[in-house]
């Protein structure tokens, strides 16, 4: 069976005669160490004795994957960047010691399992290193080793091109592994379990107040993702599509996790902000006095499109004399390339462009915001008070979101969280 997840319908049947399967991930945190690894492996095979069929996608071990990336940038010496294709075989070998582990470890404890790696699951992608996108998921390996009794073990973020390459979907994308793979399998569900407890209305390091949601739709939860919460947004934008329910829970512990599903938005519709989301570490270019004439934005952006550099918020304002002003964000560690490609912009007209660090992004989220008014001038009213000045405005529909001082974010996002009471729970 063949079943493509990224760029077209998925194709699939429950495995080994309509048991339950269960597609589980676990992150770096949770299989750092040998012992962290029997204890997941104990898992396992607890959840498997109950009578589900089980996959499992694991992550590096730990740091590997920066002491991997480390490692290529000293061997390969100052002023060389390391090669795309080689650092892809390299980086995908953290998960493959991981998934070999965890089998011996599972293995030890009496259950019959195997090991794949994300090629021999039947992950297949497009040709980019270091972000590739998965084009399909060939799941006859996994549902013939499941029909055979076994737990499998596949290591994440990692695929095979159409070149016959290993190549690597991207930092964090073990889940979007673990949320293909349950696509293709059609799944009971996709279990996520790392080193917190499920998705909080905002970071508990920032907001003690934070509450727990006991569940969140795909939407908001795709919105919280992209600005930060600890989610791999493309397996959001997967589960969507596909209807794989998603559970975010702890290794650690039995406490209820949260659960992201299509139909969470009727359980929370009557708080209308979901959560509070923060991004730090991020950069400010500003281009003023431009030709306010049609193609100068395309001029800018365009180049930095093409160097991989993702722009964010986006203002531009209309000024006298024929001359507009941009102003626009990146990630703080995009900003001197991206400012050295702005400089080159012939269309500018030798403008004086600027950028400056020291930025974050402070946002509110929930559907319930959809054509209701009232919850802009709640949020700025909010941070008035809270004497946190806002830089830069940008929204969508489900999402407010301001760039203010660094410095500031942290009595920004608990002044929201006040302001819009998460801290209480939505009445019965």
């Amino acid at each position: 069976m063949t079943a493509t997840v990224d760029a077209g319908g998925a194709t699939g049947a429950p495995a080994a005669g309509g048991r339950q399967v269960v597609v589980q991930k676990y992150g770096g945190s949770s299989v750092a160490t040998a012992e962290k690894i029997r204890a997941v492996a104990k898992k396992i095979c607890d959840r498997r004795a109950a009578g589900a069929d089980m996959v499992v996608t694991v992550s590096a071990m730990g740091d590997t994957t920066d002491d991997l990336i480390a490692l290529a940038r000293s061997v390969s010496g100052a002023g060389h960047v390391p090669d795309p294709r080689e650092m892809d075989t390299l980086l995908s070998t953290g998960e493959l010691v991981s998934a070999a582990l965890m089998a011996l470890a599972i293995r030890s404890l009496g259950y019959e399992v195997v090991s794949l790696s994300g090629p021999q699951a039947g992950i297949r992608t497009d040709n980019t290193h270091g972000a590739a996108r998965i084009s399909e998921v060939d799941t006859k390996r996994l549902s013939r080793e499941l029909a055979a009794g076994r737990i499998v073990i596949v290591a994440g973020f990692q695929g095979l091109a159409e070149t016959e390459d290993i190549t690597t979907l991207g930092r964090g994308a073990s889940d979007l592994t673990a949320v293909a793979i349950a696509a293709g399998l059609k799944a009971d569900r996709c279990e996520i379990y790392t080193d917190v407890d499920g998705i909080y209305t905002a970071d508990p390091r920032l907001v003690p107040e934070a509450r727990k949601l006991a569940e969140i739709g795909y939407e908001e939860m795709l919105e919280l993702a992209s600005l930060g919460a600890k989610m791999n947004p493309r397996s959001i934008e997967l589960g969507a599509v596909y209807s794989v329910p998603i559970l975010v829970a702890s290794t650690f512990d039995d406490k209820p996790g949260t659960l992201i599903h299509g139909d969470a938005s009727m359980m929370e519709v009557r708080k209308a902000v979901t959560g509070i989301a923060v991004t730090r570490n991020v950069g400010k270019i500003m281009v003023p006095g431009i030709p306010d004439r049609p193609g100068v934005a395309a001029d800018i952006f365009e180049p930095l499109a093409a160097a991989g550099i993702n722009v964010d918020v986006i203002v531009q304002s209309a000024s006298a004399g024929g001359k507009a002003d941009i102003s626009f964000t990146v990630a703080d560690g995009d900003l001197d390339r991206a400012l050295a490609i702005t400089r080159q912009c012939k269309s500018c007209g030798g403008v004086a462009i600027s950028g400056g660090r020291g930025y974050a992004k402070v946002s509110i989220v929930g559907t319930g915001m959809t054509n209701s008014p009232g919850y802009a001038s709640r949020m700025f009213r909010a941070l008035a008070l809270a004497r946190v000045n806002i830089d830069m405005i940008t929204t969508s529909e489900i999402r407010i979101t301001c760039i203010v001082d660094a410095g500031q974010v942290e009595a920004a996002a608990r002044a929201l969280h006040q302001a819009f009471e998460l801290h209480e729970a939505s009445p019965d």
